[in-house]
């Protein structure tokens, strides 16, 4: 007898998002969808009065026209929620500052724009409801981050994370388990980017690209709605996703292991300095090193950074690192962070403005970072540590690897942390928020779980 035919992945992750009730959800998954919830709204904010490209992108949104669904955040008005999502989408990865799995790659940029949008389409979503479908997008992009052999030549923020919102925006509006599924494979058309995006300098995509996959998902999940038919082998097809984008690099079995029993999203990091996560190990060994020997700049001949695979991609070409033209290449400079933490023993959002990037203190500081390959820093699954080396001028070499990081799995940031970068964000929003609305966003993103209409949150903007 010809065995059955083995199900797409597409087709279990259905039934996946349509079985997930809040009261299945782990105390973790709860802290950790609240959390990104907050966090996500709070990097939004803090785009829209810190990156300039956002404005255009805004403004032309807001010229699209149509129905008034969904909030532009920040900015204010309702625009259709395709294009909600898009706007706020390219806030939510603007400044580095989004969160990220312990492997690295951002989900939340993707999922919440378009969680946030279908929710204030729909109307009536509970704080039980919002925080369920965002556990199940995180969830899914961890399993799929964790379990696929990533090359770093596709943008896996991109390419995957269209699919994991637009299974959190099918769970928002309630579709069936036939309807996801075409909704996946209709996302399909939307999947894409390559690490081209990421390397580059001077282009405005690295900072705006997750609003690309929140627009789709969005649109996916309503096509769906009105049973529009997607790609019935999407992911495991003969041309599949796993099988053209990854070479069939994956482990189907570990990606379904205890789904729907287990939700990860506890395991989401925050990140404590508005920059590239791969850089902050780097950073926090520049920041130890500094304060622990009470250096100034005058005593540093030399600060060496070791670096792996990925860490060159962020030191070459070194001449245009040292000297980033735009604030989002800054945010990708390995030399110019480490020359801001060496500076300022700290970094802020206040570090990334047009006139701190010309800072000369920090730039003849970034003249002095020598990067030193070494493969033992490598990018294999987790994010890779790094050391640094400060050659003094009197002839010490002090040396650190950057451990224990601010926002890591082992000094992971709590709810206080979260409210002090969130009103630090918000208050740098292009109309900064009084402390009041800081404090009122903070209290029902925290206790998210008792609200009957979750958008109010939305509505603070």
């Amino acid at each position: 007898m010809k065995p059955a035919k083995q199900r797409d992945l597409s087709c279990e992750i259905a039934d996946f998002c349509v079985a997930t009730r809040f009261e299945k959800l782990s105390p973790s998954a709860v802290d950790g969808a609240k959390k990104s919830i907050l966090d996500t709204l709070g990097v939004c904010l803090g785009a829209s009065g810190k990156e300039p490209a956002v404005r255009a992108m805004v403004d032309f949104v807001k010229e699209s026209g149509g129905r008034a669904e969904s909030s532009i955040l920040a900015f204010g008005g309702r625009v259709p929620a395709i294009m909600a999502a898009f706007a706020n989408g390219a806030m939510a990865h603007c400044l580095d500052y989004d969160d990220q799995t312990p492997w690295g790659q951002h989900s939340a940029s993707s999922i919440l724009p378009a969680v946030f949008a279908v929710s204030e389409r729909k109307g009536g979503v509970s704080g039980k409801q919002m925080i369920s479908a965002v556990a199940v997008g995180q969830d899914l992009f961890n399993r799929l981050r964790s379990n696929i052999d990533w090359h770093k030549d596709w943008n896996f923020s991109t390419v995957m994370g269209v699919f994991c919102a637009t299974a959190a925006s099918g769970c928002i509006l309630g579709l069936s388990s036939d309807q996801i599924a075409h909704a996946l494979g209709i996302a399909s058309m939307q999947s894409c980017g390559t690490m081209e995006v990421i390397d580059s300098t001077g282009s405005d995509l690295r900072a705006m690209y997750a609003g690309f996959p929140a627009k789709g998902a969005v649109l996916a999940a309503l096509l769906a709605e009105r049973n529009i038919s997607g790609v019935p082998a999407v992911f495991e097809g003969k041309h599949g996703i796993m099988n053209r984008y990854f070479d069939g690099r994956y482990d189907r079995q570990k990606i379904l292991e205890a789904l729907g029993q287990s939700y990860t999203g506890g395991l989401t990091l925050y990140k404590r300095w508005p920059a590239v996560g791969t850089a902050h190990s780097h950073i926090h060994a520049t920041i130890e090193l500094m304060t622990q020997h009470d250096l100034q700049l005058a005593d540093v001949a030399e600060i060496r950074v070791y670096v792996g695979d990925y860490h060159q991609r962020m030191c070459d070409p070194i001449e245009i690192r040292r000297v980033p033209a735009t604030l989002v290449d800054a945010k990708f400079s390995l030399p110019f962070l480490v020359a801001i933490a060496a500076v300022r023993r700290d970094m802020r959002l206040s570090d990334f403005t047009e006139e701190a990037i010309r800072n000369p203190d920090v730039l003849a500081a970034a003249q002095k970072v020598i990067p030193i390959p070494d493969s033992a820093f490598d990018w294999k699954l987790e994010l890779p540590p790094g050391r640094i080396e400060i050659v003094t001028n009197d002839g010490r070499k002090l040396a650190r690897v950057g451990l224990d990081i601010p926002g890591s799995a082992e000094n992971p940031l709590s709810w206080e942390d979260l409210f002090r970068k969130f009103a630090d964000c918000a208050s740098a929003a292009f109309h900064p928020w009084t402390a009041a609305q800081i404090d009122r966003a903070f209290t029902m993103a925290s206790n998210l779980e008792q609200l009957d209409d979750a958008t109010e949150l939305l509505r603070l903007t």
